[in-house]
């Protein structure tokens, strides 16, 4: 009777994990003997880091030629509760059906969500970009805006965070507002950010060249107090200013998938269980975490893996191979992922390209560009649909 590994989620860490368990069961002779299910919504990879970008409807690419190259099921469904005591899950699909899943090992990869905070007014009147019908709700928004009557709150966009989202937001609604309003419409683009200085987690090193970036396109930003309340027609922030403005959008800050809960007590604040070396969780013996849900040390300087594309990719292929490892009785690998490079993307202005996680300036402006477009149109699709490729980029050890 055939064993069975579950993968909960088909973001970049399920992907990735996906293949490197297929990967483990090839090199091993046992694709015969273990199915690997991944159990997402929709079989398709969501390129998150582009939702900032125009057309957010295109960012999206189809996962069942990759995953049919390699052996992997695919089951179209949400998973609602982890029974790790009885190991099965309990999932509904798009039609409504509740089905149960047994598994053998669990590889948790479900991700993460905006934080969105009891702020009042934040549920009814931001928009996000987030999740891929967030994105499409805001690209919307922004087209019907050149029905609306010209006002000073019409032209005005907030964007509340200055971090990297925020500002990847930000920077791109120059040239979006333009092709929308016209060219010699006046328009604002405000960001607020709650911290005192602006890109508050990518350190000192960019910050100049980020301020640059925002003073040549003629965005503002406001620091040392956060957004309080929101409404139909701008935002109320902690010193007391008001900013009229039809459009609000929210880049506060990621967390967890709440499935965390269901498979482990020790979470950090964000909601990431807590794990092995080997992405095992803390405290059972079949189930393991990648990507977003899981608090993974990178390197043996205690830096810990970001919710970022670049450590899901990775920390996926591990996750997979482990599972798979597991399963089987063969060593497993601890994690390691030492390299750490960031590419913001500043709109028209370029983009910064750093390593380290110092983050020392390597490219900027054009060449920045280029590499940020090489990021988000090669490096971070699935590979190409046949069984050498596809299992070839689930090795953990293979460079990003």
């Amino acid at each position: 009777m055939s064993k069975n590994i579950v993968i909960v989620g088909a973001g970049f860490a399920g992907v990735w994990s996906a293949l490197g368990a297929a990967r483990v069961l090839d090199i091993n002779g046992k694709t015969a003997d273990v199915d690997v299910t991944l159990v997402s919504p929709r079989p398709e990879l969501v390129i998150r880091p582009r939702l900032y970008e125009p057309s957010p409807h295109e960012m999206t690419a189809p996962l069942m030629p990759v995953l049919d190259a390699v052996g992997v099921k695919f089951v179209g469904a949400e998973v609602e509760r982890i029974d790790t005591s009885a190991r099965q899950l309990h999932a509904r699909t798009a039609d409504g059906r509740n089905i149960n899943l047994a598994y053998d090992r669990l590889l948790l990869t479900s991700g993460s969500q905006l934080n969105r905070p009891p702020v009042p007014g934040l549920a009814e009147y931001a928009f996000a970009s987030d999740q891929l019908p967030d994105a499409v709700e805001l690209e919307e928004h922004l087209i019907g805006l050149r029905n609306l009557p010209d006002s000073p709150g019409r032209n005005t966009v907030v964007v509340v965070g200055g971090g990297f989202t925020g500002l990847e937001v930000a920077t791109e609604l120059p040239e979006k507002l333009r092709k929308i309003l016209g060219p010699t419409v006046p328009f604002r683009v405000v960001v607020v950010e709650r911290a005192d200085e602006i890109g508050p987690d990518l350190g000192p090193n960019p910050r100049p060249l980020i301020i640059e970036a925002l003073k040549q396109m003629g965005i503002e930003f406001q620091v040392g107090s956060g957004v309080v309340a929101i409404d139909a027609d701008g935002v109320q922030t902690a010193n007391g200013q008001r900013i009229d403005a039809q459009t609000v959008i929210w880049t506060g800050g990621l967390v967890a998938s709440g499935l965390t809960t269901q498979v482990s007590s020790q979470l950090d604040r964000l909601g990431r269980a807590e794990v092995t070396d080997d992405l095992r969780v803390i405290g059972t013996d079949h189930v393991f975490a990648a990507g977003d849900v899981a608090r993974a040390l990178t390197d043996d300087q205690g830096h810990y893996a970001l919710m970022s594309c670049q450590h899901a990719i990775i920390m996926g292929r591990f996750g997979g191979h482990n599972v798979a490892a597991d399963l089987l009785g063969v060593p497993t690998l601890p994690y390691r992922q030492p390299f750490y490079a960031t590419c913001l993307d500043l709109g028209e202005w370029g983009a910064v390209y750093t390593e380290g996680w110092d983050r020392q300036i390597v490219l900027t402006h054009d060449e920045g560009k280029e590499r940020k477009r090489m990021i988000n149109t090669q490096w971070i699709y699935p590979p190409a649909a046949n069984r050498a490729d596809a299992l070839a980029a689930g090795d953990p050890l293979a460079s990003f």
